[in-house]
């Protein structure tokens, strides 16, 4: 190795990897620096308890674009997913629901609260899809840069141009879902608190905030704009875990030369007369390339990485407030047998145990939650996603035996994490205990990643698994701020990768992919400059 490059990618996250490989691909020396001893950022499968494995933060598969998965040939590198029999299962107090399944079943499942709900559903399905449309072509498309002249206003009217073609009803359907909260927005489609609960979970799933919240609506379409093997809107589980979609990640950034460094934690961005030149890592080494690609949150590389002397007054204003805090709690717990539910009773393995079980039993459940973190630090009763990965794949758990990721919502991130992650911990698996009466007994062992661990371990701040909130006001051209929606840094060579660039969070590639296209741009423009010049 030596210390000059074309392109530095700081993080070596599913991000960042998809950046260097296109970047590599075009002809680029490429070194991607990652803190932790092994690659994939918060997509990665480790041993968390001897024999037992899981997906240690990222836990579930829709929302990775097709376009990165055939690039990278990911396919002919072990990617493999496996579809949910049924999507999700709600455990209520004296009943349950499931969703998905195959044609008619949701709405036989509606029925049994509402008939009318269940008539609406194909209609909200389907209105819901015409939007979601809109949003997977423009996920790898860069956003117009307000105030970036005509080639800005001519890339605004291109991907506005979809959403003028839509019908009136979805124009409508649009600006409901971009401006209301999920409990307004569902409340006009359905009557029953079971039918809308179950919808209205995706729109607090990694957002710190109710289901009466302004602008929790997107976060709901947020979750479903995703696929699995062709699958419009479907969820499924990476076998080998997330960890498996990164390492075959790395094999294809390994293929065109890219050298990727683990436990080498950059310390600061090197930065001359307004240009990047290279970083400095904790270890005092200096690397040096012309463009910087940062795959780590704006809150992380501008509050850290970042020297402020480098940065404008009122761009360092922006890096304050930018918001940050998802509210999450993540656990992943090692069990003896299957969790037994009262209102489905079982341990042997049915299709509800292979499904997304949510314990989030009714809209005012789910705002309380929201309300109790912000005036005492967690909720009293969480939101807590259970998925039992081992149930399709059996790699993960010695026989007989399961893993289990938690996923839970609201918890303050500005708590004191260190004295209160047991105490909520024990929370969390008294409240599936409540649904499942054998659960606390069969857990074998526990890992957890208060909003603290997340960021100590994957540089969250905040804990946030979006690297920042995905409201009206952090979204598409705006995020991460205005002027710099297009992934590029008001650093000349400075450029964002990650999660915290459009079109957000989730394991979609699509903020490497789109970066890596406007630094190729930026670098045949200089090429063309130079060459013309000689």
């Amino acid at each position: 190795m030596t210390n000059r490059y074309d392109a530095i990618v700081i993080g070596g996250g599913h991000n960042g990897l998809t950046c260097a490989f296109y970047l590599a691909r075009a002809g680029m020396k490429v070194r991607v620096l990652e803190r932790r001893h092994v690659v994939g950022g918060a997509a990665v499968t480790e041993e968390f308890h001897p024999g037992f494995r899981n997906s240690t933060a990222s836990y579930t598969v829709s929302l990775l674009r097709p376009k990165v998965i055939a690039d990278m040939k990911l396919h002919e590198r072990g990617y493999r997913v496996i579809e949910r029999t049924i999507s999700n299962f709600f455990p209520f107090e004296d009943t349950y629901l499931k969703l998905g399944g195959g044609p008619g079943r949701t709405e036989a499942e509606f029925a049994r609260f509402s008939k009318k709900d269940a008539e609406a559903y194909p209609k909200y399905d389907a209105a819901l899809e015409k939007v979601a449309n809109v949003l997977r072509d423009i996920a790898l498309q860069t956003p117009p840069n307000l105030g970036g002249g005509l080639a800005a206003l001519k890339n605004a009217a291109m991907q506005g141009w979809p959403l003028a073609k839509l019908d009136l009803a979805t124009q409508r359907d649009l600006l409901d879902i971009f401006t209301k909260s999920a409990r307004d927005f569902l409340d006009g489609w359905f009557e029953d608190d079971h039918v809308k609960s179950a919808f209205a979970f995706d729109a607090v799933v990694g957002n710190y905030a109710g289901v009466s919240t302004p602008g929790s609506a997107y976060v709901l379409l947020h979750h479903v704009f995703g696929e699995v093997n062709g699958k419009l809107g479907a969820w499924g589980h990476s076998v080998g875990g997330m960890g498996a979609i990164t390492q075959a990640m790395a094999q294809a950034c390994a293929e065109y030369g890219v050298e990727i460094s683990l436990e080498a934690p950059v310390a600061k961005v090197l930065v001359n007369n307004g240009k990047a030149q290279g970083v400095k890592l904790e270890s005092g080494e200096e690397l040096y390339a012309p463009i910087i690609a940062a795959n780590v949150g704006p809150a992380l590389l501008y509050r850290q990485l970042v020297d402020s002397s480098d940065l404008d007054e009122d761009f360092n204003r922006r890096v304050k407030n930018y918001k940050t805090g998802s509210g999450t709690f993540r656990m992943n717990v090692a069990l003896s047998e299957l969790p037994d539910f009262t209102v489905l009773p079982g341990k042997e393995q049915a299709e509800h145990h292979t499904a997304g079980i949510i314990i989030a039993p009714g809209m005012d459940y789910m705002d309380q939650a929201f309300i109790d973190a912000q005036q005492k630090g967690w909720s009293k009763k969480p939101i807590v996603e259970i998925k039992i990965p081992s149930t399709v794949d059996d790699s993960l758990a010695p026989p007989g035996q399961h893993v289990a990721s938690l996923f839970c919502q609201q918890f303050d991130p500005n708590v004191d994490w260190d004295k209160h992650r047991e105490k909520v911990a024990d929370l969390i698996i008294n409240t599936v205990n409540d649904h499942a009466p054998n659960f606390k007994a069969s857990v074998i062992a526990r890992q957890i990643h208060s909003p603290l661990d997340l960021e100590r371990k994957f540089g969250l701040i905040g804990g946030d698994i979006f690297h920042g909130n995905m409201g009206l006001d952090q979204l598409w051209a705006a995020r991460p701020f205005l002027g710099h929606g297009d992934y590029r840094a008001p650093i000349k060579g400075l450029y964002m990768c990650g999660s915290g660039t459009h079109p957000g969070g989730g394991v979609t590639g699509a903020p490497g992919h789109n970066a890596a296209a406007e630094i190729i741009r930026d670098r045949s423009m200089l090429w063309k400059v130079l060459h013309r010049a000689r």
